[in-house]
């Protein structure tokens, strides 16, 4: 069975590094990175401390608006696919990489009539907000596959509610397989400056509309004055908002260059308080036990929300600022159920894969055809 992964951007690699491995124990894998990411530190070393194989190709898409990264991967990919010929694409999460992937699939066809199946990681999520990018892509994602493979139960009512349950299955969320790989390596991936400063609180934003504007970063920053040292990994975009505008955070905010997964997850471990506007990141304050404020109005990933261990603080740098000057630093008394799976998703997905393969009607063998 030969199989077209493609990613795109770092929470994809993330989820694909335990599917990868697993994959190719039995299986050819042609792994296809999009360069949605395209900063070394935010792309290409993760592939290396994953443990990942480097991608087979690389189409380079750079940043740029939604409809030209979307056409631009539409255009770059369907002569990967028909180079390639794969027996099924592999798609992850909801960046625009999935969204392109999911159409540039469905549009070939081989010359007997069969076509690459499609599978979809991380399907069935909804935030049920038709204003983010991200409920576009995974919808669409959903309802081209041939396989959705959804990481909750909540997950999979959402599914049959849009009347997918008989081409999706319940495998388990792979960022626990990941998680899981990932406590048994961060011991020397720790911060000298995290050590410094025991019940520091780790801050993610990389979300356009919170960090492209400088007035609107700036009253986040501002947000978060704290006693607490506050210790924020610099987003390439959120990187650029401050040199552009030269913006000084207040004494408490430091600023570090982007770090590996493995240093990731060190930092989430022994944070006293998670702030993050990341759907990732809400997974992972869970699956640390730790407190996590989310700077939204609504989370695809409600399972957090019970026991208090996530809270939904708002969009706006107020909400942030009432809420932590409200917050004790106490954890949640609440257990943390085990509602995203036992580490062992990766290799679910790829049983589900041998049999979606062996049920299916498609020979790749031969030329193919693009409509």
């Amino acid at each position: 069975m030969r199989v077209l992964s493609v990613v795109g951007a770092r929470p994809q690699f993330i989820k694909a590094a335990p599917v990868s491995r697993a994959l190719r124990r039995s299986h050819e894998e042609v792994l296809v990175h999009t360069g949605q990411h395209y900063d070394h530190a935010m792309s290409g070393s993760f592939f290396h401390e994953l443990e990942m194989s480097n991608p087979a190709v690389n189409l380079e898409v750079g940043s740029a608006s939604h409809a030209v990264m979307t056409a631009t991967i539409l255009r770059r990919l369907e002569p990967v696919l028909l180079e390639h010929r794969p027996d099924g694409i592999l798609l992850y999460g909801d960046t625009n990489s999935t969204l392109a992937a999911a159409v540039a699939g469905i549009k070939i066809v081989y010359r007997d009539g069969g076509r690459p199946w499609l599978a979809h990681v991380e399907g069935g999520v909804r935030a049920f907000n038709r204003q983010w990018p991200e409920e576009h892509n995974r919808v669409v994602a959903d309802h081209l596959s041939d396989l959705v493979l959804a990481p909750t139960d909540e997950a999979m009512r959402n599914l049959r509610r849009e009347g997918l349950a008989e081409r999706s299955a319940k495998v388990g969320d792979v960022m626990v397989d990941s998680f899981v790989w990932a406590m048994d390596r961060t011991a020397a991936a720790a911060l000298p400056l995290a050590r410094e400063h025991p019940g520091y609180v780790l801050a993610t934003l990389h979300r356009g509309d919170n960090v492209d504007e400088p007035v609107r970063l700036s009253a986040w920053l501002d947000a978060m004055r704290t006693d607490r040292r506050v210790i924020l990994p610099a987003h390439p975009r959120t990187a650029a908002t401050l040199a552009r505008a030269g913006l000084v955070p207040p004494a408490n905010v430091s600023f570090i260059d982007p770090v590996g997964y493995l240093t990731m997850v060190a930092l989430e471990m022994s944070a006293s308080l998670i702030i993050t506007d990341s759907g990732g990141v809400q997974r992972e304050a869970y699956l640390a036990g730790v407190p996590c404020f989310t700077v939204r109005d609504e989370t695809e990933w409600v399972e957090t929300l019970a026991g208090g261990w996530n809270r939904l603080v708002g969009t706006t740098p107020a909400g942030l600022a009432a809420a932590l000057r409200g917050h004790d630093f106490a954890k949640p008394t609440a257990p943390r159920a085990e509602v995203f799976g036992d580490g062992h998703a990766a290799e679910r997905i790829v049983a589900e894969l041998e049999q979606l393969h062996a049920r299916s009607s498609v020979a790749p063998a031969g030329p193919a055809l693009a409509l």
